[in-house]
């Protein structure tokens, strides 16, 4: 894996399509590249603005999604209420991701996951998700002051705050919580738009959509 300084001296993890790290998660896309040639099934890039203002961190590819289609949340559920809330709020040029060739666009905006490559069962272990921070870090670090990075759920809202050097225990997980961070980046909270939160009703479209107009607001 090719790593680069950055400042301070310090190596970051520089994101590969080839990245092998986590011995399970390379072992499981293997099996998934034999079943289904025509997956991407290999780790996902970050999707939008090179230096945007907002930074959505989701949890990892999906099977049928973004492990298929090479994008974050393009060709899945979760896709359908993420997509549409940034077309809604000016961050894309359209309202839904069902390809990487579709035409989507992402302003002042990029959508990227804690841990890059599909897990089984959608589970990421602690040590994958560690191993993971590094590229989080990188991204993070690349942002510009004021900043606002909005975490899809608990296990995105860790690593975000690992990739910071916060505490968890000052920081606690919750829907539309909002929390300072030492980088100067502010930090929204967010349940994860997932199948089963919005059919569950534990997250709604409007309750998404008043995550955003805070981060708006915050954004000015």
């Amino acid at each position: 894996m090719s790593r680069r300084a950055v400042q301070g001296g310090e190596d970051a993890a520089v994101f590969s399509l080839d990245c092998r790290r986590c011995p399970r998660l390379a072992g499981h896309l293997a099996e998934v590249r034999s079943a289904c040639p025509d997956y991407h099934a290999r780790p996902v890039p970050p999707f939008g603005a090179a230096r945007p203002r907002l930074l959505i961190v989701g949890l990892a590819p999906g099977m049928h999604g973004a492990n298929r289609t090479g994008r974050p949340f393009t060709g899945d559920y979760a896709g359908i209420l993420l997509y549409g809330t940034l077309h809604r709020y000016g961050y894309s040029n359209r309202p839904d991701g069902t390809a990487v060739d579709d035409g989507l666009e992402l302003r002042d905006c990029r959508i990227t996951n804690a841990v890059k490559c599909l897990p089984p069962q959608n589970k990421p272990t602690p040590v994958e998700v560690r191993v993971c921070n590094a590229y989080l870090q990188q991204e993070i670090a690349a942002l510009p002051e004021g900043a606002v990075i909005l975490a899809l759920g608990r296990i995105a809202h860790d690593a975000v705050l690992r990739a910071t050097g916060a505490k968890p225990a000052g920081f606690p997980f919750g829907h539309a919580a909002r929390h300072a961070l030492s980088n100067g980046a502010t930090l929204f909270d967010s349940y994860h738009c997932s199948r089963y939160n919005t059919q569950t009703r534990r997250l709604t479209p409007q309750m998404f959509y008043d995550v955003f107009e805070a981060i708006r607001t915050c954004l000015g």
